[in-house]
């Protein structure tokens, strides 16, 4: 009988040390999922605007270093009058690093080089033009020429332009700027400037031998691209008194537009 009760205790004794052993075992871990590596972003100069502050021709083409108020961005075009203090606006360009002005006996970090840089809203006027075949900038070592739209206006015949069925012209924008705000209209005319990749548009003036000095050129911005000389039918909202800071400012303009080259 003590046998018996023996062996009912010691059994009951191991299943209370094991209830114990169970209850002190460390709760199983669940995996947490790790956080998404966040990838550097590729530097890029579009729709970089800022001051000049420190500037410099070589080679044919002139340096600036622009501070945006965020970060302080190199860039270089073909040689054009720019002073320190100038707003300009960087249009997307092809990055440098590590390079190496022979010409200036000078490394950058990084320079962006571009077909044009704006200054006070207008495309800067020529200074020295580099040495190139026709239609293309001269590019530093190593680097693919550019190719250049040309800003002169003069250049592009206007005249004989038709009036677009349901449409205005330039200079009907201008007089009914006040009715027009806000509204669509569409407008037949010649590209006589093609400036790409400022803060994240194209920019293009449109002409079509309507209106006057001040009221015969009309500022559109788009995603798409056309060349100097193109006869488009321009279909976009009317902005007026638009401000879009470092010299960006304008009477009238035509918004994210669409176009159709005829």
């Amino acid at each position: 009988m003590k046998k018996h009760l023996t062996l009912i205790l010691a059994g009951l004794t191991a299943v209370s040390l094991a209830a114990g052993c169970k209850k002190e075992e460390a709760p199983k871990t669940v995996a947490q999922p790790q956080p998404a590596v966040e990838q550097s972003a590729q530097p890029t100069a579009g729709g970089k605007s800022g001051k000049v502050i420190e500037t410099m021709n070589s080679g044919g083409y002139t340096y600036v270093l622009v501070d945006t108020g965020s970060e302080k961005v190199w860039a270089a075009a073909p040689e054009f009058q720019v002073k320190v203090g100038d707003p300009v606006a960087i249009p997307e360009g092809m990055p440098m690093t590590n390079y190496h002005s022979k010409t200036l006996n000078r490394d950058f970090e990084m320079v962006y080089f571009v077909n044009g840089i704006m200054v006070g809203g207008q495309m800067a006027a020529p200074g020295t033009t580099p040495t190139a075949a026709p239609g293309e900038a001269k590019m530093p070592e190593g680097h693919p020429p550019l190719t250049v739209q040309s800003a002169q206006k003069n250049g592009v015949d206007v005249s004989g332009i038709k009036k677009v069925e349901g449409g205005q012209t330039v200079a009907d924008v201008f007089a009914g700027k006040a009715n027009l705000a806000g509204k669509d209209v569409k407008v037949r005319g010649k590209v006589v400037k093609f400036s790409p990749g400022i803060m994240g548009k194209n920019w293009i003036h449109l002409q079509d031998g309507t209106g006057k000095e001040g009221t015969n050129d009309l500022t559109i911005t788009t995603s798409e691209t056309v060349k100097v000389g193109d006869t488009v039918v321009v279909a976009g909202k009317v902005s007026t008194d638009k401000d879009f800071g470092y010299g960006y400012k304008y009477d009238v303009i035509l918004e994210d537009a669409k176009l159709t080259v005829e």
